[in-house]
């Protein structure tokens, strides 16, 4: 009993310091994204397809600055004489080679770089451009390009770059529209350092007393998932065996930490597991799996190399979710971040509950519940997104796309919701490549056979939640009368069109019933074999709600009519007073307890009076009729 006590003590206190640790990763992430211009896509990005990088960085862990070069390959779209790439204008371009000879180029408004070429690339044709820069990279204090300490001040240099910071430290096309099939990265340290980075470590290359670490990354990524960490770290890998084969998992960790790193390994092991079965098998398996610690609070899913800050299952499941979730599906735009945020979101939620039991996914189903109806207001739907609190938005992006997700899993069944997902992720024209929310919702309606077209355009574009207010009643052959009807939190959105799932209880029988809720007010008839005794709203937390009322009918009614019944005890006369003139009974009658009836009467007017002299002292039970609508109240008779 002891050690059960313990261990519920120690799941709680684990899920609250989890759920704050969310709320921290959170708001971290919406701290660390730099205000930006919201451009997408750069002026002229859409005349060339990017197909290969190689990058040379000069990375000093105690410096602020760095030095390199950078060659895109690209494939043009048509005939062009130039082409545009992302580079802050805080970065200086030393100069531009083409086929081995300097071009000229602009740094433009706007962290443009304009090339132009001595001439004219016919349509198809691959080519490539190198630029060498220097500078000290723009910071917002947490992103995009960060020097900072750990441990007794010990210098790191590292990057995060989602959604517009890429630009700041290397040029690149930063498009949500276009991924590089492959990449190369050579990163130069000083003595005592390693590097961290996309890929699989070739070799690391002397030069003098310094380093050249050279990664080489296969499969195609964009800009913002490009990464580079160096510190002093220590460096360890693990061997997972997954449904495809083994695969390496490496972890770059402080000196200070890497006892800590080994904590939650068995714990991750399951969640990579566990992903590895529930979806498709792990998008980057001919490569690895890798974590570098940085000096953030939070965590940041650059492909095969996440960017954690310490070792809670929590971050460490939710940054692992986006190798599925964000890497190898990406988001097309801004607006649909949800397709990143949301799934992780709800990884997160679906990983605990795996790891820790049901009772742990539901207080996590609660919170996230708690969290979005804290407000009336409110789309999964960015729309902003030159706003990057509001694209990174908690609440929304988070916790409701999580919870949308949720919902459809309930809709659909686990089977097909499940299979939607594995076939959305193999989709080869989304597979390493890029979605938007009509593509997600294309493959859930192939695979279910059902119309999610009203689910959308409520719970995606739509704002707020529903609460429900359910009446039941139940006759004497025990058929059960279930009256659903709803409000909104916001007119965005009139109806909520969910199956409203009804738990039964009473003899002995406890059961579910699930309605097909398609519009206020809705009555649903069920006949079963025992006396209910008790009715639950939605007792898997399938619909994202809150505020929700359940009454039985002759409660209802009796709200409804406002009536008021006096004295009770009575002993002479019983008083009826209604306070409703637009609703008052037309009928009155008494039973005792044996169902016999004892007194009847028609009622005129809002107030009248019962006389009860020879009445036998005892329980009677008044029914009280209005139109074809009765409701009973308990009465005690005294002494007459």
């Amino acid at each position: 009993m002891k050690k059960l006590c313990f261990l519920a003590l120690f799941l709680f206190a684990h899920f609250l310091w989890a759920q704050n640790s969310f709320e921290k990763l959170v708001q971290a992430e919406k701290r660390s994204f730099r205000s930006s211009s919201g451009l997408e896509t750069c002026a002229a990005s859409t005349n060339y397809d990017v197909k290969y990088y190689c990058c040379y960085w000069d990375l000093d862990p105690a410096a602020t600055g760095i030095l390199g070069n950078v060659a895109m390959h690209f494939k043009a779209l048509s005939v062009m004489d130039s082409l545009q790439m992302d580079v802050s204008i805080a970065l200086v371009v030393d100069s531009v080679y083409y086929h081995g000879s300097k071009i000229n180029y602009q740094q433009e408004n706007g962290d443009v770089l304009g090339i132009k070429f001595p001439g004219s690339i016919t349509t198809n044709t691959i080519d490539s451009v190198k630029v060498y820069y220097h500078g000290f990279p723009q910071s917002s204090g947490m992103g995009s390009f960060i020097q900072s300490t750990h441990g007794n001040n010990v210098p790191i240099v590292w990057t995060l770059s989602e959604p517009y910071g890429a630009k700041d430290w290397w040029p690149c096309k930063q498009t949500l529209d276009d991924k590089a099939d492959s990449m190369d990265i050579f990163i130069t340290v000083p003595p005592g350092n390693k590097a961290a980075s996309n890929g699989l470590l070739k070799q690391v290359i002397p030069q003098g007393t310094n380093s050249i670490y050279h990664w080489k990354h296969k499969y195609p990524i964009v800009a913002y998932l490009v990464c580079a960490a160096v510190s002093n770290y220590i460096q360890y890998t693990d061997t997972l065996n997954l449904l495809a084969g083994p695969l390496p998992m490496e972890n770059y960790t402080f000196p200070e930490d890497s006892a800590a790193s080994r904590t939650t390994q068995a714990d991750l092991f399951t969640v990579m597991k566990y992903y590895d079965s529930l979806f498709v098998p792990y998008p980057f398996m001919n490569e690895k799996y890798g974590q570098a610690q940085f000096g953030w609070g939070g965590g940041m899913e650059h492909q095969t190399m996440t960017f954690i800050v310490g070792y809670g299952i929590d971050l460490l499941s939710h940054e692992l979710s986006h190798h599925w979730f964000g890497d190898h599906v990406t988001c097309g735009s801004w607006t649909d971040i949800w397709l990143n945020e949301g799934f992780a979101t709800y990884c997160t939620g679906i990983s605990l509950g795996r790891l820790y039991g049901p009772s742990t996914f539901r207080t996590w189903q609660e919170q996230i519940i708690g969290q979005v109806t804290g407000l009336p207001d409110g789309s999964v739907f960015v729309d902003d997104t030159t706003n990057v609190g509001r694209i990174f938005s908690g609440r929304l992006s988070y916790s409701k796309g999580a919870y949308l997700l949720h919902m459809l899993r309930c809709k659909l069944g686990d089977n097909a919701f499940f299979s939607a997902i594995r076939n959305y992720q193999n989709d080869p024209t989304l597979s390493y490549a890029f979605a938007r929310t009509n593509l997600l919702q294309q493959h859930l309606e192939t695979t279910s056979g059902k119309n999610l077209t009203n689910f959308f355009t409520q719970w995606f574009y739509g704002q707020g939640y529903p609460s429900y207010f359910l009446i039941w009643n139940q006759d004497a052959g025990n058929q059960l009368k279930v009256t659903i009807n709803q409000t909104t939190s916001h007119n965005s959105v009139p109806f909520y069109e969910m199956p409203v799932p009804v738990r039964l209880k009473g003899q002995g029988h406890d059961t579910t019933l699930v309605f097909d809720n398609t519009t206020n007010g809705q009555t649903f008839y069920a006949n079963l074999n025992f006396k209910v005794d008790s009715i639950l709203f939605d007792p898997s937390l399938c619909i994202l709600s809150a505020q929700n009322k359940i009454m039985q009918e002759y409660e209802y009614l009796r709200s409804q009519l406002h009536l008021v019944i006096y004295p009770n005890p009575a002993s002479t006369q019983l008083n009826i007073e209604v306070n409703d003139l637009s609703n008052y009974p037309t009928k009155v009658e008494m039973f005792d307890v044996l169902g016999q009836k004892v007194l009847a009467a028609d009622l005129h007017g809002n107030k009248f009076s019962l006389d009860l002299i020879g009445f036998a002292q005892g329980t009677y039970f008044l029914k009280v009729i209005s139109g074809n609508k009765a409701t009973s109240y308990k009465v005690m008779v005294g002494k007459n």
